[in-house]
């Protein structure tokens, strides 16, 4: 018979829930039953109030050994979930669904118990009697159950080893990165100093390189001032020649006209 299902709030808890805390949980959740069981059965015989008291407090622990394995049963199933298959997630959700269950008949056999050690009757001592067997019947079935994820489908185990083979692997690699490190320590070294060389060469070329081009500009302007200058000074002497020449032609001009020009008649030669 499938049970219906129930949803319970989901408790946010001030700490992390350790994994891998389920399984020895559950074997007290199933051990401290069945001793009380045993015990209840010796009272009905000795009937002593101490055994009574006992069987109180230890069904007062299974409470909150019950409460103890559905987190820890919740926190493992979460992580083991997404590797299982479709038929071993269908198994972990009905042992989640019974665990639910069985957390609250711990409650309600605890209540059980608080009735017949205040109401002194025969069948109030049976009905508790009878609750508590089915509860015993429950925690053994769930712990068959949890049993089977376990070896059959391998609930947590491949997790576990998973995360086993992934910390041997991280292991190595660190293991080989720190003998790489200390090989490679020496080169490192070098390689910063030559970095820090060559930063120091380049910053200096830079200036130089800085320099040279402010000391270039500074030839170029003063060789066009040069240029310039030559270019005056060669358009003044022009100017100077060309108004000497002219004044030179002026003069030829004028003495040309002043003297005459005489005309010699050739002689005839007389024999």
């Amino acid at each position: 018979m499938e049970l219906p299902a129930i949803k319970l709030p989901q408790i946010e808890l001030p700490f992390d829930i350790p994994l891998l805390m389920h399984p020895p949980i559950d074997h007290f959740l199933i051990a401290i039953p069945v001793l009380v069981l045993l015990l209840e059965i010796v009272n009905l015989i000795v009937k002593k109030k101490a055994i009574g008291v006992t069987s109180f407090f230890l069904l007062l622990l299974t409470v909150v050994v019950a409460i103890a394995a559905y987190m820890t049963g919740s926190a493992d199933g979460k992580e083991a979930f997404p590797l299982l298959s479709e038929a071993a997630q269908g198994e972990l959700k009905a042992h989640k669904l019974l665990g639910t269950y069985l957390m609250f008949a711990s409650i309600v056999v605890l209540l059980f118990k608080l009735l017949s050690s205040m109401i002194q009757r025969g069948l109030m001592k049976a009905l508790y009697l009878l609750v508590l067997i089915l509860f015993v019947a429950g925690i053994l079935k769930q712990g068959k159950d949890g049993g089977e994820l376990v070896y059959e489908y391998g609930v947590n185990v491949q997790k576990v080893q998973e995360l086993d083979s992934d910390l041997d692997d991280l292991k190595e690699e660190l293991e080989d990165l720190q003998e790489e490190s200390k090989k490679t320590a020496p080169a490192v070294k070098a390689v910063e100093e030559v970095k820090e060389k060559a930063t120091e060469v380049q910053l200096k070329a830079a200036i130089v390189k800085q320099k040279a081009e402010e000391k270039a500009d500074e030839v170029k302007e003063k060789a066009a001032n040069a240029v310039e200058k030559v270019k005056d000074t060669a358009n003044k002497m022009k100017e100077k020649v060309e108004e000497k020449a002219a004044d030179i032609k002026e003069k030829v001009q004028s003495a040309v006209e002043v003297v005459p020009v005489e005309t010699t008649k050739p002689e005839i030669a007389t024999h």
